[in-house]
């Protein structure tokens, strides 16, 4: 396990050290650290061993991609379904909003552009990020997208009908946006409320402003308005994190976050209503009892997270930089040993949602600027878990 901080003295050291390699270490995805960690990487079991980077087997079976759904595709970001069985994606440098029909027998599906949201600005890893399709989409017709403009990044939405998406309508703006760490996830919970996840975009103080949105998991209502029951009477339901791009829910409603680490540790956090999650005062464990620990901790070259699903008692974690899949199984609050999958087989993993019929849709993103693309790339993959 990593070495808990026993001293403020340390904690201060710590945070020292992390703001000067962030002037010139990895961002979000990541060059190499500028210094390599000492610290054994931490697992929810005590062992002096990293997790296996490449099993072939963890007792529960192992996951196979058994179709490409679509190919030839620039930085897809965001993915999900609408209640008909197509799926909606994003391009991030594009600003393209992507119609998929999965064909019956497996295959590559029709690929149909419905639209681009015009405000988008690109840049680095900014652009069109995150979307999320409306509860009531049979009713509305809505889907909600995380845009990062040349003012602010901002939650929008639009009605999409007769395979046209509308003009879109901001619901929350004033996000910062930056070049680096904008966040972008946007998962609807079981409460019925949409959770935002939001980067620090590289500004380490933003995260400590409790009230800013900068570095937050946020809480708001279809409308854009806080949601009722926030811990502080606005958005914020959760604070001090780094750069979150994975939001999951488990079957009991707990909400699992992934978080991009410095040079250190990326962390997978169980998210607590109010809670502080340390960054950048601390990275990794070693926080508590004034920053809420993180559930497990990954060295930046085997992760470098992005999505997060949740399926059947699992999470899986795509990871970018790590190039691989990771299976981490869930039993109440603890999370047990992950292991990771597809190491290297087809570069950097971006997003991951569960389908409707079960399997799992996994995105590349060799088109990002930090991959290395082949003739089919960026891709949807299916996976079999």
């Amino acid at each position: 396990m990593s070495a808990r901080r026993p001293t403020v003295a340390l904690v201060a050291l710590a945070a020292l050290l992390v703001g000067l390699v962030g002037l010139v270490g990895c961002s979000e995805e990541d060059d190499p650290p500028v210094a390599e960690s000492t610290q054994t990487p931490a697992t929810s079991a005590p062992t002096s061993d990293p997790p296996d980077p490449s099993p072939t087997t963890d007792g529960g079976g192992r996951p196979e991609v058994v179709d490409t759904v679509a190919s030839g595709l620039s930085v897809p970001w965001g993915l999900d379904f609408l209640p008909d069985g197509r799926a909606v994606v994003t391009e991030r440098d594009t600003a393209r909003v992507l119609v998929i029909t999965p064909p019956e027998g497996g295959g590559e599906g029709e690929v149909v552009e419905v639209g681009r949201i015009p405000e988008t600005a690109p840049q680095g890893e900014a652009g069109l990020l995150g979307v999320a399709v409306s509860p009531d989409f049979e009713q509305d017709h809505l889907l909600y997208f995380y845009v990062c403009t040349a003012e602010d990044n901002r939650v929008v939405r639009a009605e999409l009908t007769g395979g046209e998406l509308g003009e879109t309508e901001p619901i929350l703006t004033g996000i910062p946006g930056g070049f680096i760490h904008d966040g972008g996830r946007l998962e609807f919970g079981p409460d019925g409320y949409l959770y935002v996840s939001t980067g620090e975009i590289g500004e380490d103080e933003l995260a400590r402003e409790r009230s800013g949105y900068a570095g937050k998991i946020l809480r708001i209502t279809a409308d854009g308005e806080p949601a009722p029951g926030n811990p502080f009477d606005d958005e914020v339901w959760s604070w001090g994190h780094r750069n979150v791009q994975g939001l999951a829910f488990d079957d009991d409603g707990r909400l699992w976050a992934s978080e991009f680490g410095s040079s250190s540790f990326d962390e997978l956090n169980l998210i607590e209503a109010g809670d502080d999650y340390g960054w950048p005062v601390v990275e990794g464990e070693g926080g508590e009892p004034d920053y809420h620990d993180p559930e497990l901790t990954w060295p930046v070259d085997e992760a470098s997270p992005s999505g997060l699903a949740y399926l059947d008692g699992e999470l899986w974690m795509a990871a970018l930089r790590g190039e691989r899949l990771w299976r981490i199984p869930v039993d109440g609050r603890a999370a047990g040993d992950p292991t990771a999958f597809l190491a290297g087989e087809y570069g950097r993993l971006r997003t991951v949602v569960v389908a409707p019929d079960g399997r799992l849709w996994l995105t590349t993103s060799n088109h990002d600027g930090r991959g290395q693309p082949t003739a089919e790339d960026d891709r949807i993959l299916v996976v079999a878990p």
